[in-house]
């Protein structure tokens, strides 16, 4: 038996179940400054790529949207919005602009779908949809709160345009990343045990 074998706890690492049972998405709107800095988000993404990828196709990569950019991209939220629905209120039109100035940092997980004679795009997109889980535990690790979104902004052809998103690709989310201006409250969670049933042949 080996070393590991022996240490291994009977009844699962306490530790790390609890910061997993910890995991709560934060609304942006209660995001806030400061945000994490460059080096905080590289260690996020070294441990988020850390996922299930069949055939080492690392099929995802990352847009980060802060500062100024933040802005710049609310306007052509604002503008593209309209275009949509020039019935719009003035108030849709202020929500849409003001998506990305909540959180200090956004990070965009993309998803590439194009044609792979092995791998599925679903599998690739499953993959690229655990990074999001992923990087929501790592930003948590850091003690900042975090919210996976995506919104008609994910899906816009004009939008995605902006962002650099080929027509292979898709946005699997945008992951606000921030310091917490109120703690959200914890909600309802699913009994896994209705959740399960067993096979039998």
């Amino acid at each position: 038996m080996s070393q590991a074998t022996e240490t291994m706890p009977t009844g699962g690492d306490s530790e790390a179940l609890s910061v997993l049972d910890a995991r709560r998405s934060v609304p942006a709107m209660q995001l806030c400054d400061p945000g994490p800095d460059h080096a905080q988000v590289m260690r996020m993404l070294r441990s988020a790529v850390r996922v299930p990828d069949h055939g080492k196709r690392v099929p995802w990569r990352f847009v980060r949207i802060e500062g100024a950019a933040r802005e710049a991209l609310g306007e052509r939220l604002a503008t593209r919005s309209r275009e949509r629905d020039p019935q719009a209120s003035d108030a849709v039109i202020e929500k849409d602009r003001q998506r990305f100035l909540h959180a200090p940092v956004i990070v965009t997980v993309v998803v590439d779908q194009g044609d792979d004679p092995k791998i599925p795009a679903s599998e690739r997109l499953l993959s690229g949809g655990s990074v999001c889980f992923a990087l929501l535990q790592a930003a948590q690790a850091f003690g900042f709160g975090a919210v996976w979104l995506t919104g008609w902004a994910a899906y816009d052809p004009v939008i995605r345009r902006v962002l650099g998103v080929a027509d292979h690709e898709v946005v699997a989310g945008f992951i606000h990343i921030g310091s917490v201006r109120q703690h959200a409250p914890e909600r309802d969670r699913p009994d896994p045990a209705l959740l399960l049933t067993d096979w039998t042949p």
